[in-house]
C-alpha cells in the first residue's frame, strides 16, 4: 500500500484550520509542516497537528521533506508562493482564487507544466457529496433540460478588519471572494461559460470594495444564471443553488437537499445538507490519489483558470455596466494577449 501524501501548509488563518480538522480522519494524507509569517500562529497549528513549524513558506521548502503543498495565504501572494514550491517539484493546491489576474495565474499553470507536477485550485463545494449528487440527478435527465440555475452566498459580516476586503492584497471584493466559488460552481453543472453582467447593490459597511453584488451569466448552451453574492445581507434561504428543469427542480441546501418533478407534488431528499470536514477531506483525498496516479482530479488547473477569467470578466462587466464576453482562452500568454484584444473591440 502506498503511503500517504506528505502535505505543507502554508498560512495559519481560519481556512487552514478546516484543512487541519480534515486531515486529522485523512487516511491517504499527512500534515507534516505548517509554515506562517507568524511564528506563533504556525506553531500553535503545528502543535495541534503534531508537525514542524517554520516561519516562512522558504524555510519550509528547504527543511521539510514534501510531496504537495496547500497554499492558504491571501491571493495576490499566490503566484510567488505557489511557483516556489511548483519549481522544486511540489505538488500544489491553491485556495480560491487561483490569481487575481489571468496572466499570473497562466504563468502558474506554465510552471507547473514545465516542473511535471499538479498545480490545482481549492472548490470546496464541488467536494460536497450533495452537490456530486445533484449533477448525477439532472444528468439522469428526471428533471428535463436545465434552464435557470441560481446560486446565493449571502450573510452579515462584518468586513472592516478584514484582508478580504483591501483590493491590494484580496484583489477585490465579495465579487471575487465568493464568486469565484459561484462561477466554478456553474460551470460544474453547465459547461462553459460565455456573457457574464454584474450589478454592484449599495454599500453599507463604508468598504472600499463591493459588499453586494448580483451576477447574471450565460452558458455556452444557453442556460441562464443568476448568482447574489453579500457581505451585508442575509437572504435567509435554506439551500444554496437551485437549478430549474424543463420537468422539475432541485434544491442543495445547508441541512438538506430535495428534488422535486414537475409530475408529482411530493420533494424528495436525496442528501442532509453541507458537511464542511467531508467536502474539505474529499478534496484533499482526490488530490492525493490523483498525485499517486489513482484517480483523475476533480478539478483541474484549467477549471481555475477558467474562474478566473470569468471573474475579470465580471469586474470588466462591473465597471462598464454592460454584458461582457468571457474569454475561452489557450493556456498560452501570447495567445491570451491576442483573445484578449479581439474581445475588447
Amino acid at each position: 500500500m502506498n503511503s500517504p501524501v506528505k502535505f505543507g501548509l502554508v498560512g495559519a488563518g481560519g481556512i487552514a484550520q478546516s484543512y487541519l480538522q480534515a486531515f486529522a480522519t485523512c487516511e491517504v494524507a499527512e500534515l507534516v509542516a505548517v509554515a506562517d509569517l507568524r511564528p506563533e500562529a504556525a506553531k500553535a497549528m503545528a502543535e495541534t497537528a503534531k508537525c514542524q513549524s517554520f516561519e516562512s513558506h522558504q524555510a519550509m521548502l528547504a527543511a521539510a521533506d514534501l510531496d504537495a503543498a496547500i497554499i492558504c495565504t491571501p491571493p495576490t501572494s499566490h503566484p510567488h508562493i505557489c511557483v516556489d514550491f511548483l519549481e522544486q517539484q511540489v505538488h500544489v493546491l491553491c485556495e480560491k482564487p487561483l490569481s487575481v489576474d489571468l496572466d499570473s495565474a497562466l504563468m502558474m499553470q506554465a510552471t507547473a507544466r514545465q516542473a511535471g507536477v499538479i498545480l490545482t485550485m481549492a472548490s470546496k463545494f464541488r467536494y460536497v457529496e450533495d452537490v456530486i449528487k445533484a449533477k448525477s440527478i439532472l444528468a439522469s435527465g428526471i428533471l428535463g433540460e436545465v434552464v435557470l440555475f441560481e446560486n446565493a452566498f449571502t450573510g452579515r459580516v462584518d468586513m472592516a478588519s478584514r484582508w478580504n476586503a483591501n483590493p491590494v492584497i484580496s484583489g477585490g471584493g465579495v465579487l471575487i471572494d465568493n464568486g469565484t466559488h459561484s462561477v466554478d460552481i456553474m460551470r460544474y453543472f453547465l459547461g462553459a461559460l460565455s456573457e457574464i453582467q454584474v450589478v454592484e447593490g449599495k454599500r453599507v459597511q463604508g468598504l472600499p470594495v463591493e459588499d453586494t453584488v448580483r451576477i447574471f451569466v450565460k452558458s455556452t448552451s444557453g442556460v441562464m444564471g443568476n448568482i447574489d453574492l453579500s457581505w451585508s445581507i442575509n437572504k435567509e434561504l435554506d439551500y444554496y443553488l437551485r437549478i430549474y428543469g424543463s420537468q422539475g427542480t432541485i434544491s442543495v441546501g445547508w441541512k438538506e437537499s430535495k428534488y422535486r418533478q414537475a409530475s408529482s407534488p411530493e420533494w424528495i431528499q436525496f442528501g442532509n445538507g453541507y458537511n464542511k470536514v467531508q467536502a474539505f477531506r474529499s478534496q484533499i483525498e482526490n488530490f492525493s490519489r490523483a498525485i499517486r496516479g489513482e484517480e483523475s482530479l476533480l478539478i483541474t488547473a484549467e477549471d481555475g483558470i477558467a474562474s478566473v477569467e470569468a471573474i475579470e470578466a465580471a469586474y470588466r462587466s462591473l465597471h462598464q455596466d454592460r454584458w461582457t464576453p468571457i474569454l475561452q482562452t489557450t493556456t498560452d500568454l501570447n495567445g491570451r494577449k491576442a483573445a484578449a484584444a479581439v474581445s475588447v473591440v
